[in-house]
């Protein structure tokens, strides 16, 4: 296996701020669309259906290879 598929659901909080929930990773494409079809008539997924995103990971690889900064320094910028 060189590689994964992530699946996770992003939707717009109340507050305004992305909820983005890691739904789980899978060995092929069509796992995690399955998935996508097991979790779309749960509630809250029903409601936001265009939320899931699949995406594929190459293994024993760096996927963000820069630093960050915090929240602190994001609000100050702003």
């Amino acid at each position: 296996m060189t590689h994964v598929y992530v699946l996770q659901h992003v939707h717009a909080a109340p507050n305004g701020e992305e909820d983005v929930k890691l739904i789980g990773v899978y060995v092929s494409e069509a796992d995690a669309q399955a998935a996508v079809s097991r979790l779309s008539q749960q509630p809250g997924f029903r409601e936001h259906p265009e939320g899931f995103h699949i995406s594929r990971y190459e293994l024993n690889k760096d996927h963000w290879t820069e630093g960050f900064i915090g929240w602190d320094g994001a609000l100050d910028e702003s």
